[in-house]
Order: C-alpha cells, then sequence, then structure tokens
C-alpha cells in the first residue's frame, strides 16, 4: 500500500543525450522511499532527441541554437501539468534564460546553482574543484559563475580534448573499461594539479563515473539533481534556493 502523500509532476526536459535522461529517472527512483507504485515521483519525460546540438552552437559556432526547441518543450511540460522542470544535461543551462521566460511560474530546478551549492557546504570546503565536463561547459563559463559566487575556484582538464572525445564515445554507446580508463587517469591528473574535489558536470561522463579515483570528494550534479527532484515532489521547497526558481 502506498503512503497516500501526493506528488508533485516533475517535467523533465530529456534526450540531451537520451542515456543521460534515463540514468537521471534511475536515480530519482532509487533515491524515492517508496512501498508501492504511488509512492513514487511522478515523472512527465520529453526525451526529445531532436534538440540541437549543444556542441556544435557553443563549441563548433556552426549549428542552430537549441534554445527555441527548448522553448517548446518547456511549455509542453507545463501543460502537462509539470509543477518543476529538471533538465539531465549541463551544457543546456545555458539557456536558462529563455527557459525560464518560456516556464512562468513553474520552477525550474538549476542543476548548476544547487551543485554549486553542495560544494560549498563541504567540510572542508574545498577551495578548487575540478570539472569533468562538455567544453561548452567551460566556455560558458556556467560553473566558474556558480562557484565564484561562492568563493570557490574551478579548474578543467589540460586534456579538454580527451574529455570530449570520451563524451562523444559514450553517445554513441561506448561505455567501457577504455573509457572508464582514460577518464579515471585524468581524474588523477587533476588531484595532481591541486584539485581537492571532483565535480562531475557532464550527463554522458556520470554514466561511466563508477571508476573515478576517490582519494578527494566527488559529487556528481546528476545526484543532487535527482535529489531535488524528489524534494521537491515530495513537498520541500528548500530545494529551490541557489536561484532555481524563476
Amino acid at each position: 500500500m502506498g503512503s497516500g502523500s501526493v506528488k508533485r509532476p516533475i517535467g523533465i526536459l530529456g534526450g540531451m543525450g537520451p542515456e543521460a535522461t534515463i540514468l537521471l529517472m534511475s536515480r530519482v527512483l532509487a533515491l524515492t522511499p517508496a512501498q508501492d507504485d504511488s509512492d513514487h515521483v511522478p515523472l512527465l519525460v520529453d526525451s526529445n532527441t531532436q534538440v540541437p546540438s549543444r556542441i556544435k552552437a557553443l563549441i563548433d559556432g556552426t549549428g542552430e541554437s537549441p534554445g527555441p526547441v527548448l522553448v517548446e518543450m518547456t511549455r509542453r511540460l507545463g501543460a502537462m501539468g509539470a509543477m518543476a522542470l529538471a533538465m539531465p544535461c549541463n551544457t543546456a543551462h545555458a539557456y536558462l534564460p529563455e527557459i525560464r521566460a518560456a516556464a512562468g511560474d513553474v520552477p525550474l530546478l538549476d542543476m548548476v546553482g544547487l551543485t554549486a551549492e553542495r560544494f560549498a557546504g563541504m567540510t572542508p570546503r574545498p577551495q578548487r574543484v575540478a570539472l569533468l565536463a562538455s567544453t561548452a561547459v567551460q566556455i560558458t563559463g556556467l560553473y566558474d559563475k556558480a562557484f565564484a559566487a561562492l568563493g570557490i575556484e574551478a579548474i578543467f582538464p589540460q586534456r579538454q580534448a580527451e574529455v570530449m572525445e570520451v563524451i562523444r564515445a559514450v553517445k554513441r554507446g561506448a561505455c567501457g573499461p577504455s573509457e572508464r580508463a582514460v577518464l579515471a587517469d585524468i581524474a588523477e591528473a587533476l588531484i595532481d594539479q591541486g584539485a581537492e574535489a571532483i565535480a562531475i558536470a557532464c550527463t554522458e561522463i556520470s554514466v561511466i563515473a563508477d571508476g573515478l579515483p576517490r582519494t578527494v570528494p566527488v559529487l556528481d550534479a546528476i545526484d543532487v539533481l535527482a535529489d531535488a527532484i524528489v524534494g521537491f515532489s515530495e513537498g520541500q521547497n528548500a530545494a529551490l534556493r541557489s536561484g532555481a526558481a524563476a
């Protein structure tokens, strides 16, 4: 039998990529204390694999903006009854202003801001956090700005081109030992550079992050987002801090 508590539905702007979307859903499922189906979070998932490439738009400068498609998805999820929105793609957070404008009164759980807050709340607080993320995240400064506001320095791998190769490999379904080994080696190099913690800030990397070294704290943004989704659905509005509400 279910607990009888009413869960608030969450709209997921997904498909960027599809495996990352499924991963978020599985982590929400794992985080939810449930005795029956009705205890779980209602998820309205738009796994739109046709969102224009963030890499082409933000890195290569050759592709169309994903913004208009994300706006369409936002309005569609709002019409379906979503009471909050979440997006398991760090890079796509570059388009938050457009998404929030389209969402109106429906808040969006800001994975970037919430992750920065989680690092700031660690004891001891890390002064330098390494980012395993798309080059688009580096170009847009998404995490740099969020961390800087909390007195934390964001650092990126010197081997960023290899990180992008790993991300592309996961997108085409290559998630084996070689990809994990490259990622672990890059993480070790970041620790040697002085990283006091590591942020997994790409949901493709989340898929293969189980082999990362744990000699420093490792925090996955997708786990932070999953936690915020469960909290909001259960009525814990604290999940909206760090500017997650429009």
